[in-house]
């Protein structure tokens, strides 16, 4: 572990949404890993956060409710809005993320017929067994389906897709062949939805959405007229370049920052370690979560 990883990880993923690890297991390696303070922050779910949030308590981890909350904003199609502190079981927020989940199945089978309609063969049962145990199918899940059967073997190797990450990014996000865009709400809509749940709004990884600085600078400042309270300024993709210039626009705006390593599972191409992200010598600014600063009266019962 580098000298000066952080002790904090603010985006983890589970089995309830796109992740390889139970909840339990999850807080468990995040605690093997030196994490201090921990976030759950699944995909439009926060039916894992219970049993984070005792596993936590067990093992001594500051713990901050999360859910990562899918949403529309002009070209981007699939901008993440985190929120932090929420109330896990505010109404309108189940209610609109059920709603969503919804979405995301029928959004699966129109990928599943894409990629089919390009020739790659898709194990289905693989997909059905898990919408059976209860678990989401998504795109992760989607590749794994085809780069784990037979029928695509020669083909996968000759395009060097044989990875199930690898395949994801050449077929399934946005303006990628088989890519379908979902129904969301608005980045503003998941702003107002995590305000309403008495939690603090954070834009995940700016630069995943967009590539040109200026761009990302002036979605920003029409985030932060519609609430927006915190940036994910450190992060497991970003450059020291764009740490620094989110981490300066944050303060410059009264943002709080926060950081992740994205954690997906230990099998994760790209995301497999926690702790893996640099702060490059800036200090995060963690505001409200920071452990025992609940600071919201929606926190729920989860609050760190």
């Amino acid at each position: 572990m580098p000298p000066r990883a952080p002790s904090f990880d603010l985006q983890s993923h589970s089995s309830y949404s796109d992740g390889e690890l139970a909840p339990a297991e999850l807080v468990s390696r995040a605690a093997e890993a030196g994490v201090e303070l921990l976030s759950l922050t699944d995909h439009d779910t926060v039916d894992g956060v219970d049993e984070a949030v005792r596993s936590a308590g067990e093992l001594g981890i500051a713990f901050v409710a999360g859910v990562e909350i899918s949403s529309i904003y002009e070209e981007a199609a699939d901008l993440h809005m985190l929120g932090y502190r929420i109330d896990i079981d505010h109404p309108p927020l189940l209610e609109r993320l059920a709603r969503s989940r919804a979405a995301r199945t029928s959004r699966a089978a129109e990928m599943v017929s894409a990629l089919q309609e390009l020739g790659y063969a898709v194990d289905e049962d693989m997909l059905r067994a898990r919408s059976a145990s209860g678990k989401p199918v998504g795109r992760p899940h989607i590749a794994q389906a085809v780069v784990s059967h037979p029928a695509n073997a020669s083909r996968l190797a000759e395009e060097q897709l044989a990875d199930a990450s690898a395949f994801l990014e050449a077929l399934l996000i946005e303006g990628r062949p088989a890519f379908r865009a979902r129904e969301a709400p608005t980045a503003a809509e998941a702003m107002q939805l995590i305000h309403d749940a008495g939690g603090y709004a954070v834009w995940a990884h700016p630069f995943w959405d967009f590539s040109d600085s200026q761009r990302v600078l002036a979605t920003i400042a029409e985030f932060v007229d519609s609430g927006l309270d915190g940036i994910e300024a450190f992060y497991a993709t970003h450059t020291a370049e764009q740490t620094a210039l989110l981490a300066e626009r944050s303060a410059q705006l009264g943002l709080f920052t926060t950081g992740s390593s994205d954690f997906h599972g230990p099998r994760h191409r790209l995301f497999n370690r926690f702790r893996a992200f640099d702060t490059y010598g800036l200090e995060p600014q963690l505001g409200p979560l920071r452990p025992g600063r609940c600071g919201s009266p929606g926190a729920g019962r989860p609050c760190a």
